[in-house]
């Protein structure tokens, strides 16, 4: 399938470009059960068989707990196909229960709750690799969402900025890594539906209704009418040196 080797070829140079793997590391891949964790998850699995470096994988998925909710209750899932997606894969799948979707939305009631759902998701993964012996996390942010959240931090922050591909956190002694930066949304949106990845739609109340998706659609309608939009703000992003981005 042509659309996974040229994601291979991307997370191969977006992986020496910017040093993400070392030898002997074990990285634990952050899976949200879409389309992008997923997608990434394969490519590192495949990754393993030709990248000089031997290194581990493990995924760790974060479940929400909509089963406890009172205000959004939500059947709950056994992740049974992204299970024998990883078993297919040969790797380890761990998931940690929570009741995140509980406290946020009926303890805390929060009417802007992705903010703080998303900072409490990352503690538990991040602590959830340590417990695995992880020294590394990849998470799926891909080409498309830098360009994004380089634009949502000027226009809703005011600073010049986005996600790092490689970010220390020393106090958790972990790396975080983005294989996918240099992988474009439309590339994995092909693959996905190509290899018929089971991607889970989201319980959340919120998908699709954030400051996110507002701006990957102006972006998209802008990008229509001037071709290599997003190609030209992660250019200035490289040029500029943000972020530990570079050319």
């Amino acid at each position: 399938m042509k659309e996974i080797q040229k994601i291979l070829s991307r997370v191969r140079l977006a992986v020496e470009k910017y040093g993400m793997i070392d030898e002997g590391d074990r990285i634990a891949v952050g899976i949200s059960g879409g389309k992008d964790s997923l997608t990434l998850l394969l490519a590192l699995a495949e990754l393993k068989n030709f990248l000089p470096r031997h290194f581990d994988l493990c995924a760790i998925m974060v479940d929400m707990g909509f089963d406890k909710c009172q205000k959004y209750p939500a059947p709950k899932s056994d992740h049974a196909e992204i299970r024998r997606l990883c078993e297919k894969a040969g790797v380890p799948f761990i998931v940690k229960e929570t009741e995140l979707a509980s406290v946020i939305f009926d303890v805390r009631q929060e009417s802007n709750p992705c903010s703080l759902c998303s900072r409490m998701r990352r503690g538990i993964l991040h602590d959830a690799a340590t417990e695995a012996g992880c020294n590394k996390v990849a998470l799926g942010h891909h080409f498309d969402d830098a360009a994004e959240t380089f634009m949502l931090s000027l226009f809703f922050e005011g600073r010049i900025g986005s996600f790092s591909p490689v970010t220390m956190l020393s106090r958790k002694e972990l790396v975080l890594i983005r294989p996918l930066i240099m992988t474009e949304e439309k590339l994995i949106k092909s693959f996905v539906k190509k290899a018929d990845i089971p991607v889970e739609k989201s319980c959340c109340p919120e998908d699709k209704n954030t400051e996110r998706e507002y701006m990957k659609q102006y972006l998209f309608e802008f990008d229509r009418r001037h071709r290599g939009l997003y190609r030209r703000i992660v250019g200035a992003m490289e040029r500029a040196g943000i972020d530990g981005w570079h050319e």
